[in-house]
Parts: C-alpha cells; sequence; structure tokens
C-alpha cells in the first residue's frame, strides 16, 4: 500500500518566513578563510577579496539571512579588531577553533564587519550579528550597533564613513550571546539572565533613539526546558520594575546537532538513527514555544533555531569541523524543513550549520573552484516555500522503529505551501528500499502539474559530491500522473526527494 498525502488548503498555518532558509558563517576552519575570503588570491575569480565562485553558487538559493561571526567564537570576538585599513588589524587568538588554509587557532581580522556586509549585499542577504557577552561588554555592543546602524555625527558613525562606507548597514538581527551555558562562559540560567537584561536594555535603548533600521533581539535559549523555565523566571525577577521584561527580547534560539554513524560509513540502522534524532529538533521548537506560552503568553517571541544540522564524529575542532555530506544528510534536512513548515506559526528563522566547507555545508571549495553539496540541492529545490503560506498537511505513511530512541521514522515526510495561486508539494520516500507510490490528495478539482522534480534517484545515501561529481545531484525531471479531481500521484524513488507544483 503507497503512502497517502492530505493537503488541507483550508487550515494555513501561516506564512513561512523565507528567513527559515537562512545560513550561518563562522571564523572555523575554512568557512571564512579559504571558503569565503581569500583576498588578494588570484587562483579564483574574487571580488573586494571574496571568492566569486561560492558567491555565485549562493546567490542562486536566494539566500535570505547570514549569522557571523559565530558561533563560539562570536564570545571572544572584539568587532574593534576587524574594522579600518587591513593592514593596520591586529592578529588575534581563536581560542575555540583553528582556521584558513594553515589551520592555525589564529585571527587575522581581514575579514570584519564591513567585509561581511559586503558579502551580505552581494547575495542580497540580511545580516544577523552576534555580539560578545562572554568576555564583552553592553558597551561594546551597543557600540557596534553604532556603527552599523547611526546615520549621524558620532565618533562612531564617523569611524564608518572613514572605512569607506557613508550609508548605515542597517542590521535588523542581533543575537545577544551565543551558547552562554557552554562555550559563551558557562553561565547559569540565572547568570545569562542577568547579562541578557544589561545587554538588551542599552541595544533596546540605541534602536529606539538612533537606529535607522527597526532591530531585533535574539536570546539564547537550551534544549533542556528546566534551563529556558530557570532563565525566563530570572528575567522576569531581575527586571520586574519593567511593565513587561519579556519585551526586551523578540527571538529565542535553540540549537540541535545530531549525529549515527560516521559521515560515510554507516549501516541500515544508523541511516534510520540519524533520521530519528533530527526529529528532535521539532520536540526543541515544541519545548520551547511551551515554556514561553507560560512565562510570556501576551509577548510575541518567535523561536530562532540559529544552529542546527549533521555533525558527524569526522568533524573535529582540529581539522577545522570538516566532514564529507552525503545523501542521507540531505535527506534529513528535507525532513527537517517539513517540521519547520508545519511550525510556521512559531518558527521565525533557522540557520544550517555551516555555510561553506564546515559541519552540513551547502558548498565546498578547494583552491581552485567551489562545488554544491546534496544539502544545497534540497535548498534549492524547497526555496519556493519560502514566503508561502504553510498548509496542514497530514500523511499517511508505514514508520520505521528504531531502537532507544523517542521517535520513530515516518518514511515518507512531506509538507506543502501555497503562493501566487499555486500549490508546492515536497516530500521525501526515506525508504532504503523500493520506490513508493505516493498519492498527494488535494481540493483542486482542475489542477494541473506546473512542475515535477526528483533529487537522488538512482544514488546511494552514502554518496557525497566532489568537484569533479556535484552536477550528478542536481534535480531531474519526474513523472507525475494526475487522476484530474484534485489527486495526483507520483512514483517516488528510494531514499529520494520530490517536488510538484500544481495549479
Amino acid at each position: 500500500m503507497g503512502a497517502e498525502i492530505h493537503v488541507h488548503r483550508h487550515d494555513p498555518i501561516d506564512q513561512i518566513n523565507p528567513t527559515v532558509y537562512g545560513h550561518f558563517a563562522e571564523h572555523l576552519g575554512r568557512c571564512i578563510y579559504g571558503g569565503i575570503w581569500v583576498g588578494d588570491d588570484d587562483r579564483v575569480p574574487t571580488e573586494d577579496g571574496i571568492r566569486m565562485d561560492t558567491v555565485e553558487l549562493l546567490q542562486d538559493l536566494d539566500m535570505p539571512v547570514l549569522r557571523w561571526p559565530g558561533g563560539c567564537f562570536a564570545d571572544d570576538y572584539h568587532w574593534e579588531d576587524g574594522v579600518g585599513p587591513r593592514e593596520e588589524r591586529p592578529t588575534r587568538r581563536n581560542m575555540f577553533w583553528t582556521q584558513g588554509r594553515r589551520d592555525i587557532p589564529e585571527e587575522p581580522n581581514t575579514f570584519g564587519t564591513n567585509e561581511f556586509v559586503r558579502l551580505c549585499d552581494m547575495l542580497d542577504t540580511e545580516p544577523y550579528l552576534a555580539v560578545n557577552v562572554g568576555n564583552g561588554s553592553p558597551s561594546e555592543a551597543a557600540d557596534w550597533a553604532e556603527y552599523c546602524n547611526y546615520d549621524g555625527d558620532t565618533e562612531l558613525a564617523n569611524r564608518r564613513a572613514e572605512h569607506g562606507v557613508d550609508e548605515p548597514h542597517d542590521v535588523t538581527y542581533w543575537g545577544v550571546g551565543n551558547e552562554n551555558w557552554g562555550c559563551g562562559g558557562r553561565l547559569s540560567p540565572e547568570e545569562y539572565a542577568e547579562q541578557y537584561r544589561r545587554y538588551a536594555t542599552y541595544m533596546r535603548s540605541f534602536n529606539g533613539m538612533m537606529s535607522d533600521a527597526e532591530m531585533e533581539l535574539i536570546s539564547v535559549g537550551h534544549i533542556s526546558e528546566d534551563w529556558n523555565r530557570r532563565f525566563l523566571d530570572a528575567l522576569a525577577e531581575c527586571s520586574e520594575w519593567v511593565e513587561s521584561p519579556y519585551e526586551l527580547m523578540e527571538h529565542m534560539s535553540v540549537h540541535r546537532y545530531y549525529e549515527a554513524g560516521g559521515d560515510t560509513e554507516f549501516d541500515d540502522e544508523e541511516y534510520y538513527r540519524l533520521l530519528a534524532r533530527s526529529r528532535l529538533v521539532a520536540q526543541d521548537i515544541d519545548n520551547a514555544v511551551e515554556t514561553l506560552g507560560v512565562y510570556a503568553p501576551d509577548n510575541d517571541i518567535s523561536i530562532v533555531v540559529d544552529e542546527w544540522g549533521v555533525w558527524h564524529p569526522e568533524a573535529k575542532n582540529t581539522n577545522g569541523l570538516e566532514q564529507e555530506n552525503t545523501v542521507r544528510d540531505a535527506i534529513s534536512a528535507a525532513g527537517v524543513f517539513d517540521d519547520f513548515h508545519e511550525r510556521a506559526d512559531v518558527v521565525s528563522m533557522s540557520n544550517i550549520a555551516q555555510t561553506v566547507n564546515v559541519l552540513q555545508c551547502l558548498v565546498q571549495t578547494d583552491e581552485d573552484s567551489a562545488w554544491a553539496t546534496p544539502t544545497y540541492q534540497v535548498f534549492d529545490l524547497y526555496k519556493d516555500h519560502m514566503g508561502a503560506t504553510s498548509l496542514e498537511t497530514v500523511v499517511d505513511t508505514e514508520a520505521e522503529t528504531v531502537e532507544d530512541e523517542p521517535f520513530d521514522v515516518p518514511l515518507v515526510s512531506a509538507s506543502a505551501s501555497e503562493q501566487d495561486g499555486e500549490l508546492f508539494v515536497t516530500l521525501s520516500n526515506r525508504a532504503l528500499d523500493g520506490s513508493e507510490a505516493v498519492e498527494i490528495n488535494t481540493d483542486l478539482d482542475d489542477a494541473s502539474v506546473v512542475e515535477s522534480a526528483v533529487l537522488f534517484d538512482d544514488q546511494d545515501v552514502s554518496e557525497y559530491s566532489t568537484d569533479d561529481n556535484a552536477d550528478t545531484f542536481e534535480a531531474d525531471d519526474i513523472e507525475v500522473e494526475n487522476h484530474g479531481d484534485g489527486t495526483v500521484v507520483v512514483d517516488a524513488p528510494a531514499s529520494s526527494v520530490v517536488s510538484v507544483t500544481l495549479e
């Protein structure tokens, strides 16, 4: 018996914020140095030191937002080191990661705020900055906001102009720290609440008086319900004279990584175990929403999953967290996106870790070329969901049970959205053996198939992209049977991802 997908067009969930398809670039390994920034290296085409082969690949994804500079790196980063003439910028430590082509724990600061915003301009994407709470100060954070967002006659605004940037950067998204329960200082929830109150107060005051852009603040959350409860409770106590202390934030973040087996060496059980663990992302969102509903029911605080993805054991801090990126990883990402769409009313952003060369990256590079990974292809296939209205989608399918995991693995995962008169359905057949006849039921009685595509047909789940084979992971056409009554059927190959557009 095949799987059935029921799309309820009259049960909209909410708009899928385009920033759900966001990205994350940290000063780690070859993400920035080598992957994005190569300076005067003439082995690849560059513009202002940024390698254009990477940019051109990312431009095709319509990237909505890019988080920087970390990650753990953010909580030991002092932004003033990375502005001004590059030859005058100091080389500092990178106490968390080796990076660059020399694979050493040093930060040359040749890629700083203005280079980052220049990259965002090239990509037509929104910058998202994470400020230093670990060993920084509220004054340093407010100064950074002033340098980026004030269009007046202060020393910092004038300094930005002296650095060649006359107009403000108008940065909207500001993360107040990163994993401050861990690498960002090992703060207790109560300690972070006190720090968050101080930082948010200064940044909120700057936003109200001086910022050209409407700034949105993102607090650090945790996958532990207890940590989030204690943080929110302490924030209320240390801000009790404020009418609503939760007005100090627009978003709360959670991070989730998962793995099972190696990056390319894994058995069938580990294949399904990784997919089961990827479902923890949805649980983390639900738990955070439930906690916010208790403490801040009258505040519209959304969830930002600003680090997520596969972290294989091959990725270590001494190798720049590099790993191969396989079809299995890409299929897991498709399922996570289906979960995000189902929660479009509460998830405002996500940022996969990371954009180039690191962890579940979308682009890999060597000295002479750049190429797309299988996960890149999922982002490309799914991008028509951005800005569309997510629709209630029910999937009737068999499931694979994985021992000792809290979730089983539905063998078909799917989501649907509607925009500009078109219905867009994406689905994954996650079974390792055999195609699946998937019936998609809608109420479009006279529906016609506009477009259909499939990823990873006849490719093993352990296959990964290289410069030589990257084009073989691109989408192909797939035949869809139209019954003429709002029902279509697609024969989804084993371990594949499919999209169908109807009107």
